[in-house]
């Protein structure tokens, strides 16, 4: 072999193995969502027992949606002013990260003192979002108040979310509403964040919760709320007896799977986090069981992609 063949043949050689490390490393990373659960799943553990059982389960965050049953985040002992930088150092040194903050705020009152109470406890969750250094809090749209206008309420909505960016904008925090209750059709879901354009305001996209009402593809919603996506909740269900009995990951009827690829494919990089609603059905499987098999079931499926 010449010296010329040499150097063409080195040159290629590594060009091809750059280019088979650059691919391995794609897949690699596509391979390894962003898991995170609700502590909705959870409802009687001690924090350090959920972050611990996140920790050891391969997590990389937490959503907060209560702990021990108290919901209302800021009375909790783990985020009170002589805890809460324990709190953080704990949630550091356990490798992972508070990706949420689910408040029980709804946007939809018209009755001004109920409107100002479930705005100013949105307002103290964005608070502590901050302190903890989690990107976003959860609101809820929520219902459609029957003798109520519909597009009325809507944009009570927008108005209540652009509050809220407004109150968000001096902070690191992004008001993200649900897709959940009455307003889960994804055009009521677009018209209202249409109104409310703001750059500390987005979408928890709960994929099943709309499926389950509209049958709508979640490969067909993606696209059109895609702009607005923040975080996306995970779950699946089944139907039993007519009701809607919520089941492990991959053992439903819901497309869940369809909705996880649709986000993948489309290029989302937050959190796909399970919400495991054992706090208002008691009679779902434990959480050592379900919190243990999301990431196992996820992962499995990521490397399939």
């Amino acid at each position: 072999m010449s010296n010329i063949d040499r150097r063409d043949f080195v040159k290629n050689t590594s060009s091809l193995l750059l280019f088979a490390m650059a691919k391995s490393t794609f897949n690699f990373k596509i391979s390894k969502p962003l898991l995170s659960f609700s502590t909705l799943g959870c409802p009687d553990w001690s924090f350090d027992r959920i972050v611990n059982f996140a920790a050891s389960n391969g997590y990389d965050g937490l959503e907060i949606r209560g702990i021990q049953r108290q919901m209302d985040l800021p009375k909790c002992a783990e985020f009170g002013t002589d805890k809460i930088k324990d709190t953080i150092k704990l949630i550091k040194d356990k490798g992972l990260n508070i990706v949420n903050l689910g408040a029980s705020a709804a946007l939809h009152h018209s009755d001004a003192a109920e409107r100002k109470k479930n705005i100013d406890e949105a307002k103290g969750f964005i608070d502590l979002a901050q302190q903890l250094n989690c990107p976003y809090i959860r609101v809820f749209p929520n219902n459609f108040p029957p003798g109520e206008d519909r597009n009325a309420t809507m944009e009570l909505s927008a108005k209540g979310l652009l509050e809220l960016g407004d109150y968000a904008k001096s902070s690191n925090v992004t008001v993200l509403m649900e897709t959940h209750g009455d307003v889960v059709k994804s055009d009521d879901i677009l018209h209202i964040m249409e109104a409310a354009e703001h750059a500390h305001v987005g979408l928890v996209w709960d994929i099943v919760n709309m499926w389950s009402v509209t049958k709508e593809p979640p490969a067909q919603v993606y696209p059109k709320l895609k702009k607005y996506v923040r975080h996306a909740h995970i779950k699946d269900l089944n139907i039993v007896d007519g009701k809607e009995a919520y089941t492990l990951l991959g053992t439903g009827v819901s497309p869940i799977f369809e909705g996880v690829d649709a986000l993948q494919k489309g290029g989302y990089t937050g959190y796909y986090s399970f919400e495991w609603e054992k706090l208002w059905h008691p009679e779902i499987a434990e959480p050592e069981i379900a919190l243990a098999d999301y990431p196992a079931k996820m992962r499995a499926h990521f490397k399939n992609v």
